[in-house]
């Protein structure tokens, strides 16, 4: 059985993180390297200021405050205590993976996926997901292309909705989660709507208390 919907909710918070900055980017695009911040506040001498309008090295473009510094796309960990240091990039492994995982919690968040994957080739998918009697989500392989492998795997919706569908792997495990697709969950609960976690290993539901 998954933990508690508190420690789901601290264990995510990175990956709904994620989310947000993968959902900005393109698909097929790689994420632009991190902008180096400046090493000194101080312009040199005899240089120009930055022309109005344009940024200075390592600034935020407005309305995205602290977003260029992080690299865009899935992250290994949520950043550290305090905002110090950097998330790193998950490395890009090759995904292998013949996976199901059905559960249930006591608060009523149930949910149904298989995800199978070949060298970072998705070969089939069929998730489901409920939040008790309030809604559902519904996701199937029929419904997207796959337009990104690596570093990691990126499915865009057909219908033009913009809703998109990740995978990616660290150590102990493999991450299915969405961006954008509001309008394939009923009821309201999309913000309850978790990604879905499978044992590299056994195929079977990963465990999220570790």
């Amino acid at each position: 059985m998954r933990a508690s919907a508190g420690l789901r909710a601290r264990t995510l918070a990175a990956g709904l993180l994620v989310l947000a900055l993968a959902a900005c980017a393109l698909p097929g695009e790689r994420p632009p390297a991190p902008i180096a911040p400046a090493t000194s506040s101080a312009a040199a001498p005899g240089s120009l200021p930055p022309a109005s309008g344009s940024l200075a090295p390592g600034a935020a473009a407005p309305g995205v405050a602290g977003a260029a510094a992080a690299p865009s796309g899935p992250l290994a960990a949520a950043r550290p205590p305090g905002g110090r240091g950097r998330p790193a990039p998950i490395a890009d492994r090759r995904i292998d993976l013949d996976g199901r995982c059905a559960q249930a919690e006591e608060d009523g968040f149930r949910e149904d996926a298989s995800l199978l994957v070949r060298d970072n080739e998705v070969r089939s998918l069929a998730w489901q997901l409920w939040v008790g009697r309030k809604g559902s989500c519904r996701f199937d392989h029929a419904d997207f292309r796959q337009t990104r492998s690596a570093p990691h795997i990126e499915l865009l919706a057909r219908d033009g909705s913009g809703c998109k569908l990740m995978v990616w792997q660290d150590p102990r495990r493999i991450t299915l989660a969405h961006a954008g697709c509001q309008k394939r969950c009923s009821g309201g609960i999309y913000d309850q709507a978790w990604p879905v976690m499978f044992d590299p290993k056994s195929g079977a539901c990963a465990r999220t208390d570790r």
